[in-house]
């Protein structure tokens, strides 16, 4: 009876695991659509305050990320900027996000995001302001990203820090990629590449 328990409690576990890590690992395609809020009419502010307008985007495959200095995930900031340095001159660019929505992972202020991006892993990428990326006071870019009414192709939800959006050279939303999907997974890779 106990070998039973036992072998009942084991199966339990590693179901739940398998099933905790596709929440972080799981990837979504979609086909290219022509999204009911033009993805080039967005803007935002960089990480320094400067307007930035995504129209200027036009043209270019963009990663978009939610990042965070504090998380088990924020090695991922070295392959994002080994991502950037690969693909960076072939109209690939990427676009982090700090967030401070999960865990007060990203309490620092611009100035310390910054020192830490640049001193730790180098980050050249474009970094924008700190946003949050859920709630009610979600900033328009992850408005966009979650919302099919504005997307045109699904609802999303950002689970966690690193969540990633992929967004071709026409402004249509193509993948939405959980946390534990890496910088150097083929999904993402191709996606650089324009595979």
């Amino acid at each position: 009876m106990k070998m039973i328990i036992l072998i009942s409690a084991s199966v339990l576990l590693l179901l739940t695991g398998l099933l905790g890590w596709k929440a972080y690992a799981g990837v979504n395609t979609y086909n290219p659509m022509k999204s009911p809020v033009d993805f080039y009419s967005l803007s935002c502010k960089t990480l320094d305050g400067a307007d930035f307008q995504f129209e200027q985007l036009k043209g270019k495959r963009v990663l978009i990320v939610n990042t965070a200095s504090k998380c088990g995930f924020t090695k991922q900031y070295e392959g994002l900027q080994n991502l950037h340095d690969t693909y960076s001159g072939d109209n690939f660019v990427i676009l982090g996000f700090p967030c401070n929505d999960f865990a007060n992972q990203e309490s620092g202020t611009e100035e310390e995001i910054s020192a830490f991006c640049s001193a730790n892993f180098g980050v050249e990428f474009q970094m924008m302001e700190k946003v949050k990326v859920k709630g009610s006071k979600k900033h328009p870019v992850y408005v966009w990203l979650t919302s099919e009414a504005e997307n045109g192709v699904s609802d999303n939800s950002v689970k966690w820090n690193f969540h990633k959006f992929a967004v071709d050279a026409q402004g249509s939303l193509v993948g939405s990629m959980r946390s534990g999907v890496t910088p150097s997974d083929k999904e993402i890779t191709d996606f650089a590449a324009g595979k």
